[in-house]
């Protein structure tokens, strides 16, 4: 997918011609960063797991990121199609959600390594994985080169699936409570939009 017309100038010492856009590197080099960081910190959060399904996921996870990252970097330091394509992560959690507050201890820093329990480590996964998923969206809308603006455009639903499953973990365990507004309220919003009239056909230019 590299048009050498595109990218007049050679990389210094070698003939091969830069496929990337200065943006671009520096985003992907703080996006293959941030992906190390996690798989790192998930490595120290196995040692701290008490529940299985948590420790499941944590390893699913791990596994899925180890592949994503080898096709990133591959994609990335050869501006071509990687030699394996991008796949989907599968999450095992159902999609049913607990909504409304029920009464809780307030929450505060933990004192000692000893007290972080699976709420605190699953918290930590998800906010690793939302940050990696707005990392990524990022470098994705200022990637020049094709191929790798499509890896990461790939990799960013997974990323979302990633937290979102570990949100459904946390709020089926009671970690993450979900408030609701006023039913009157919420229809009163509900209902606040409408639908625009079509104009043609979706995706057709309809100017003369």
């Amino acid at each position: 997918m590299n048009n050498p017309s595109m990218n007049p100038f050679p990389t210094p010492g070698g003939n091969v011609p830069f496929s990337h856009g200065g943006h671009e590197v520096l985003d992907l080099h703080e996006v293959l960063s941030g992906l190390i960081g996690q798989m790192e910190q998930y490595m120290l959060y196995k040692e701290h797991i008490q529940d299985q399904e948590l420790m499941t996921i944590c390893q699913n996870q791990s596994a899925f990121m180890n592949s994503q990252y080898n096709i990133m970097v591959e994609a990335f330091s050869t501006g071509k199609d990687p030699s394996m394509p991008t796949s989907s992560y599968k999450m095992n959690q159902s999609n049913e959600v607990t909504y409304g507050l029920t009464p809780s201890q307030p929450s505060k820093p933990k004192q000692s390594v000893s007290e972080l329990d699976d709420k605190c480590i699953s918290s930590f996964m998800m906010g690793l994985a939302k940050a990696n998923a707005t990392a990524m969206t990022t470098a994705s809308l200022e990637a020049t080169n094709p191929v790798v603006r499509r890896v990461l455009a790939d990799s960013i639903p997974n990323f979302i699936e990633m937290a979102y499953e570990l949100f459904l973990y946390q709020n089926k365990n009671g970690y993450y409570q979900v408030p609701q507004l006023a039913q009157q309220d919420m229809q009163q919003i509900l209902n606040s939009f409408a639908k625009s009239p079509m104009q043609g056909q979706p995706g057709q230019n309809n100017l003369q």
